[in-house]
């Protein structure tokens, strides 16, 4: 659990409070997303299913005792490519945790190019579907045919709208409606999640209930800049109301200009 009880930020936008730091590998038009050799494809399904599910599942239980609340809002949609936006509030349990949502369907994830070097982990993202963000043009439009390529075929796919991780916090930060094309193209519906913290009476560390809403639909008519916008607003309101389920602040975050520092 993160020991800090006290974070002074100045830019809601890009500041950045995970532990861990590292120099990202450089994603360029040779990064293999697709993964769809025979050996990748028996990697895939085996470390996903048979090696980490368990882990992530115990892991959820037993460190967090997470609690999903709306999980039926997604049968509907078993078998269609859908979006799911969260909060970003843990360096490890973001990248894990979101596995349960869709299960027993897997999730494909936007990923920052970091979490390629975290330690024995890192190596398993490709293969747990982690999509690292691309470095060059090549590699975009590579990037850009599998996040496509995974929705029209009928998989979840997670974004973390806010990018950076502020550890346990509680509201829900401005966010860019960027990623919001995605499903404004793919006119795809989305879905929104919020991880929220529980005050427990016998553990220091809260208990995470995460919920869900949606489905939200893109706009048919007017220009994607437009629609983009409009998707990312409501989505954005609802996880804001959504967040107030939390009842705890395990650190709170403070802005320097309201310091003085």
């Amino acid at each position: 659990m993160d020991d800090r009880k006290v974070i002074y930020y100045t830019d809601e936008l890009h500041d950045e409070f995970s532990t861990f730091t590292t120099d990202p590998p450089y994603i360029d038009g040779s990064y293999d997303y697709e993964r769809r050799s025979g050996i990748k494809r028996f990697m895939n399904f085996f470390l996903y299913r048979i090696v980490m599910y368990p882990i992530v599942v115990l892991y959820a239980l037993i460190v967090f005792r997470q609690k999903i609340v709306g999980m039926e809002k997604l049968k509907p949609f078993k078998g269609k490519g859908i979006f799911l936006y969260g909060n970003h509030t843990q360096p490890l349990g973001d990248a894990l945790l979101q596995t349960r949502l869709t299960f027993p369907r897997r999730t494909y994830i936007i990923v920052h190019p970091n979490n390629l070097k975290v330690p024995v982990f890192g190596k398993m993202v490709p293969a747990l579907g982690g999509l690292p963000i691309p470095d060059d043009k090549a590699a975009y439009k590579n990037f850009l045919a599998a996040v496509n390529g995974r929705v029209t075929e009928g998989n979840p796919l997670v974004i973390y709208p806010e990018a950076h991780i502020w550890p346990y916090y509680t509201g829900i930060r401005p966010f860019v409606d960027t990623s919001f094309l995605y499903p404004v193209s793919l006119q795809a519906p989305v879905f929104c999640f919020v991880n929220t913290y529980k005050k427990t009476r016998i553990r220091k560390r809260p208990k995470m209930v995460t919920y869900i809403e949606g489905p939200f639909y893109p706009e048919k008519e007017g220009s994607p800049k437009v629609n983009r916008k409009l998707l990312r607003d409501k989505v954005y309101a609802r996880m804001c109301e959504l967040a107030k389920n939390s009842d705890v602040n395990v650190i709170e975050y403070i802005k320097k200009e309201e310091n003085n520092g």
